[in-house]
């Protein structure tokens, strides 16, 4: 690790980055340990109540501990958008691969296909993959994951295609090296850092994906928590509870932030 890669990683922003999504996934993990009500269940807690000591993002308008709720949401959020890239970035590196390695016809075909999916509107081609699916997290998350592949794809082309034509490829190449052998040695090592710092953006754009579709209601099926689910539910009060909205709403643009930033610090160390 180089002085600048270490400054980068080591700076206020990447530290707050990596925090936050360390607390975020902890919370994912083992929401029990930050919240010990059931997040399903108000009880005789009184609705629309401000937040408080007893309830620190206050309650929603069955009763419901919203902290409770954002905290058991998260592992809706992070799973989802987890498996959105995960998808994305397995299918989108692999077809991209395929691309700069095969070209000609393979390449145009492939290529083709990619310039079809980014002429959809990411959450058009969403909503119709969720209409063959059906609803719930995982369906969202495939349909999120799907929208992402094109961009990984035509990312890890370029990067092929742009290491493919370095020196030290040749002079593998003219050392005896089997294009098995110099793929795995040294074109792909040397392409995938970009996708992977790709991936942590496409981390923060998965979640505000799936917020949307769960505020839309194609997303986690009520009354299980998930941020977008939250917004959606506390809509019709922002103008008497606007707590309802503003919490899930803050956890959301926090993570998706510190995604971005820590995307960013990545492909500056790449």
């Amino acid at each position: 690790m180089n002085l600048k890669t270490k400054k980068l990683l080591t700076s206020p922003g990447s530290v707050i980055s990596v925090v936050v999504l360390a607390i975020a996934v902890v919370c994912a993990l083992f929401p029990h340990l930050f919240a010990a009500q059931d997040p399903n269940q108000g009880g005789d807690t009184q609705a629309l109540l401000a937040p408080s000591s007893q309830h620190w993002f206050g309650t929603d308008a069955v009763g419901r501990d919203l902290y409770t709720r954002v905290i058991y949401g998260a592992r809706q959020s992070l799973l989802g958008a987890l498996i959105a890239v995960l998808f994305g970035l397995s299918v989108g590196t692999v077809l991209g691969i395929i691309a700069g390695v095969q070209k000609g016809w393979v390449d145009a075909v492939i290529m083709r296909v990619v310039d079809v999916l980014l002429s959809i509107p990411g959450l058009l081609l969403s909503l119709s993959v969720i209409i063959v699916l059906g609803h719930g997290t995982f369906n969202a998350a495939i349909a999120v994951g799907i929208t992402s592949v094109a961009t990984f794809a035509r990312l890890a082309r370029s990067q092929v295609l742009s290491v493919a034509e370095s020196d030290f490829v040749e002079a593998a190449y003219g050392s005896g090296g089997t294009p098995f052998h110099v793929l795995t040695r040294h074109i792909l090592p040397n392409s995938l850092t970009a996708v992977f710092a790709l991936a942590a953006l496409q981390f923060g754009l998965a979640i505000l994906q799936l917020a949307t579709l769960g505020f839309l209601g194609y997303g986690t099926p009520p009354p299980t928590p998930e941020w977008g689910l939250l917004i959606s539910e506390s809509r019709d009060y922002i103008a008497t509870a606007g707590w309802l909205t503003l919490a899930p709403g803050a956890v959301i643009v926090a993570v998706v932030l510190a995604a971005n930033h820590l995307s960013q610090t990545l492909r500056k160390a790449a």
